[in-house]
């Protein structure tokens, strides 16, 4: 008896490079199993980022995440999905060092979380890097304009490209990192028309975020646009309000204990 069952394959690599000019990729961050086991229908791949030392464990910054809860969170992703790509973050301190470094940690990260590819952050810099674990079996995703990680030197979250005389250098980083072998880039706090153009010079998928509409694709962190952050950085548009949601429902339950409401016939055994 044949099986009804189809069996579904996960998105790779290749298919997401080659979808440069194509249709657009979707993308979002995921952290745990059962919110990545719902992106997980809609999305290309997913992120495991590094924002989860801030959108989860409250740090003020993404430079004290450790390689260790990356891989937590990168193998909860991995089994709660089936079709998505899932690509990992690197945290601070696991790659710059030296190639070397970079290829122990990031083999590490691939072997434990069983996830498809690895992203760091930074252009023409990275580039000797990136190339080195491509040649070695680990596909990159590369990280240009804001890089989160660099906010102590960047003096905060700013807005990379306003001035037009800091463009050539961003375009560099965007070249430098496509030549040397990412199948795709990270746009991040970039103004839209240097966005734009850089997205037609290169031939690998730009993916935005903050960044312009002629991205070949698009990404935010889950939390923001689901309306969890109390503060919303202005480049994300909030799809539903969950954060609001879940105070009324922790209000009406702390409510229904105090007056012995809750359980109520329904909830308990006889």
């Amino acid at each position: 008896m044949s099986s009804q069952t189809e069996t579904i394959r996960r998105n790779t690599v290749p298919q997401i490079a080659s979808r440069k000019n194509g249709d657009p990729i979707v993308s979002l961050t995921s952290y745990h199993a059962h919110t990545a086991a719902i992106v997980d229908k809609y999305a290309d791949f997913i992120l495991v980022g590094d924002s989860l030392g801030m959108v989860m464990h409250g740090m003020d910054s993404t430079v004290g995440v450790p390689l260790d809860l990356m891989i937590m969170h990168g193998k909860a992703v991995v089994r709660g999905t089936k079709k998505a790509l899932i690509v990992v973050d690197m945290p601070f301190g696991t790659y710059e060092e030296s190639p070397n470094i970079a290829f122990r940690n990031a083999a590490k990260i691939m072997k434990e979380t069983g996830c498809g590819a690895v992203k760091l952050e930074g252009g023409a810099r990275m580039a000797e890097t990136i190339h080195f674990l491509v040649e070695r079996g680990i596909p990159v995703m590369a990280h240009t304009g804001l890089t989160p990680q660099s906010s102590h030197v960047m003096g905060g979250f700013k807005t990379q490209g306003r001035n037009q005389e800091t463009w050539a250098a961003h375009e560099e980083d965007a070249r430098a990192v496509a030549q040397a072998g990412a199948f795709a880039v990270v746009l991040e706090g970039m103004v839209e028309p240097l966005a734009a153009k850089i997205t037609k010079q290169i031939d690998i998928p730009t993916i935005g975020i903050g960044a312009s509409a002629e991205c070949d694709g698009q990404i935010l962190v889950l939390e923001d646009m689901l309306g969890m952050n109390p503060w919303t950085p202005k480049f994300v548009k909030v799809y539903g309000s969950l954060g609001p949601m879940i105070e009324d429902s922790v209000k009406r339950y702390a409510q229904e204990v105090k007056d012995r409401s809750f359980p109520s016939e329904d909830q308990v055994y006889r």
